[in-house]
């Protein structure tokens, strides 16, 4: 052998201090793979999984009562409230209706809800859940135009003590939203494209006002008040252009609001309307379906972090890391195999866990109720749903990232697996129990964050809900949530390869 050769190696060996990024990965793929309880521990994650989340899917029952108000359906999985009185002439072609608003203000209780809503409307038809577009008046949120019952557009702001003047024309099915506080320089706030309603529609008044909401809440025990409201406006300058004529206005309750009539009182050319109910999207159906059929991920994380940490521990505590980082003197390069190493094998059980939670957790949840017409008919190819599932799959995949380097900061087994269940377990027991102030802080700013990742059901801004932790609600939206997760983990592995490369293995 001459000196220019290099003597041959063996299979999977490795040159010290000359190891590449791939060959470090490699290495600890194969330790890994080759310590036979790790594997185990995988296994075991996901038949965890599994199985808590079809108990969770069988013990989720339906509750057969709902709310007060009219539920319409607006097409497959759709439920929205369209229940309000309506004071109204029918509009035959194009057209438009004026009117200058004071109000909505309650009746019943006196303070009206946020979301009451009193303002001009054209509708396909008087029938609860048709086509519509609606410019109204609200005390909390000012001017509003909303259509399709989720679109919702900001016109400005008001008060309901201030007459304000508001206006919608009609050019075929095309619907424009105007607004002016003194009824002659008028601003367009936006359009809306009415696909049904070429033809006759009615064009008139309306008031609404949504359940008056109240929460009691403590150590764990929920009292929800959601009782019905009254609110009452006053209309005046009301102009309905295009309209049949000879015809004169009529009342009508749309959907009968929680069974109650409204009132109109009219004296010259000044209408007083009074009624309850709301035009908005449906209350969410309880529970989220989809993070029932994934509820066991938050005892399979258990395992998941268990092995994250021993995946560093174990060397620590045999010793063998040094031999590791001989072979590799760039410490914090390894630090980061090992984290794309277990990040990675935890993503791939997670993701059989999750896909095979959701696939036989949902045949048992239809067949305990949660099925069409109440609940929507949800698939895997849906996009929150299959956001919910690979999600679920990276939630535990970065759960491994932050135990591994949980781990290698406190370099024992058990003080990294306590600390891991005391930042991310006793927050998940915890948040239905504290007040709910202090829960939605926990699911904002711990690592619980990331379960957002699972929420399916949707939400809008135009309704207003109680976001209660024990049903699976989270303030934040999912990425944002998966996010601050991501966060903890990036910053903590960040803080272990900095120690690491400052302190003697």
């Amino acid at each position: 052998m001459t000196a220019t050769e290099t003597p041959p190696r063996r299979p999977g060996t490795v040159v010290v201090g000359r190891a590449g990024f791939p060959q470090l990965l490699r290495a600890e793929w194969t330790k890994l793979r080759t310590v036979r309880r790790w594997g185990l521990t995988l296994l075991a994650a996901v038949l965890v999984t599994v199985l808590i989340s079809l108990f969770s899917a069988a013990s989720s029952g339906v509750d057969v009562e709902g709310g007060g108000g009219s539920s319409a359906s607006d097409g497959p999985g759709r439920h929205v409230r369209d229940d309000f009185t309506f004071v109204h002439r029918t509009l035959p072609a194009d057209g438009s209706v004026t009117a200058r608003v004071r109000g909505p203000v309650g009746v019943s209780p006196g303070r009206a809800p946020e979301w009451a809503k009193a303002g001009v409307l054209v509708k396909e038809n008087t029938e609860s859940g048709s086509d519509y577009a609606a410019l109204m008046v609200t005390p909390g949120h000012g001017v509003r135009f909303q259509n399709d019952f989720t679109r919702d557009v900001a016109g400005g702001a008001a008060s309901a003590d201030t007459p304000h003047w508001l206006r919608l024309t009609r050019a075929g099915a095309t619907i424009t939203a105007y607004t002016s506080a003194e009824g002659r320089d008028w601003r367009r706030i936006g359009t809306a494209e009415l696909d049904k309603s070429t033809g006759a529609a009615s064009a008139g008044l309306f008031v609404a006002s949504p359940n008056a909401q109240s929460m009691k809440r403590e150590f764990g025990n929920v009292s929800v008040g959601d009782d019905p409201s009254r609110s009452t406006a006053r209309f005046d300058e009301v102009t309905v252009k295009g309209a049949a004529s000879g015809g004169d206005w009529q009342r009508t309750d749309v959907g009968q609001a929680n069974g109650e009539q409204g009132e109109l009182s009219r004296s010259g050319g000044t209408f007083t309307l009074t009624g309850s109910g709301d035009i908005a999207p449906g209350a969410p159906m309880q529970p989220d379906l989809v993070a029932t059929a994934l509820n066991g991920s938050q005892l399979g994380l258990v395992l998941i972090a268990a092995l994250g940490v021993l995946f560093i521990t174990a060397e620590y505590r045999r010793g063998m890391i040094r031999t590791t980082f001989t072979a590799s003197p760039r410490r914090g390069r390894v630090l980061v195999a090992k984290a794309v190493v277990v990040g990675a094998a935890a993503f791939a059980a997670g993701l059989v866990a999750s896909l095979a939670s959701f696939l036989l957790s949902m045949p048992v949840l239809r067949d305990n109720g949660h099925k069409p017409p109440r609940f929507p008919e949800i698939s895997l190819t849906d996009g929150p749903v299959l956001r919910a599932v690979l999600g679920t799959a990276a939630l535990l995949a970065l759960i491994a990232v932050l135990a591994m380097a949980l781990g290698s900061l406190l370099r024992n087994t058990a003080a990294a697996i306590t600390t891991v269940i005391v930042v991310i377990v006793l927050p998940l027991i915890l948040v239905s129990m504290l007040p709910l102030g202090l829960s939605q802080w926990l699911q904002r700013l711990t690592p619980v964050a990331g379960f957002a990742i699972q929420e399916t059901t949707p939400r809008y801004d135009q309704v207003a809900s109680l976001c209660l932790p024990e049903d699976g609600c989270y303030p934040q939206g999912p990425w944002t949530g998966l996010a601050t997760l991501a966060a903890y983990a990036v910053v903590v592995l960040g803080i272990a390869v900095w120690r690491i490369r400052k302190k003697d293995a």
